[in-house]
């Protein structure tokens, strides 16, 4: 492998981090236009390395050029977990992790030499981002997304009559939470959940605020 062609793939691995990090960059992402760049500048760099140990000395059996491109595939793992966010009952952050690793692949790609494979992934992942991030807005709003918190009395049965009446209005519980309250018989309840476009918010709530022992009832949409 030649000096020149060194320069080719780290500066590709340049160029493509950046397309991809521009991205993400523009849409205020924990991991933006740098932070791309350098964990496909750092792939890249890494299966260089790991070509180069191997053909400086192939002789050795225990020289094995994939081994440190695994080692890279992990560490980005624990990079991209440290962008994943998590607000209250939402999770942020997945889309930005998964590209980090498929940005780790591309530079492991040009490292590797397959050009064709890495601005075909980049490509791809581009259009993920972009152009795929409006359909699943548009599928997402199907059912909307919102937080209900109710208070009501410790007592049994109530939690059952909630879901009870959700179900029977298709409306999805995705993650539910028991705060107690201080001092009080009382529990709060924190349910998210999705509802469909034709269940009314004011329809949910009187729902949900006839049912007994119920002693308050707040609707907030999620983003």
């Amino acid at each position: 492998m030649s000096e020149k062609e060194v320069v080719l793939r780290l500066v590709l691995a340049c160029i493509l981090g950046g397309a991809i990090g521009f991205e993400r960059e523009r849409n205020s992402r924990p991991a933006g236009f740098r932070t791309n760049i350098l964990v496909s500048l750092g792939s890249t760099i890494a299966m260089i390395v790991s070509i180069k140990l191997f053909l400086e000395f192939k002789a050795s059996q225990s020289v094995d050029p994939g081994r440190i491109a695994a080692q890279v595939i992990s560490g980005v793992g624990f990079l991209g977990a440290g962008t994943i966010i998590r607000e209250g009952f939402s999770v942020k952050g997945l889309t930005t992790s998964a590209g980090l690793w498929a940005i780790a692949g591309i530079g492991l790609a040009l490292g590797a030499g397959f050009y064709l494979s890495a601005i075909t992934t980049a490509i791809l992942v581009i259009l993920t981002l972009t152009l795929l991030s409006k359909v699943e807005k548009t599928i997402s709003n199907i059912h909307k997304k919102y937080l209900i918190r109710i208070k009501a009395f410790d007592q049994p049965g109530s939690l059952g009559k909630v879901g009870s009446i959700l179900g029977e209005n298709n409306i999805i519980i995705k993650d539910i939470s028991i705060e107690h309250c201080y001092n009080e018989p009382n529990i709060y309840v924190n349910f998210r959940v999705k509802k469909p476009r034709h269940i009314e918010v004011n329809s949910m709530f009187a729902l949900l605020a006839g049912i007994s022992g119920i002693i308050e009832v707040q609707i907030k949409e999620l983003d």
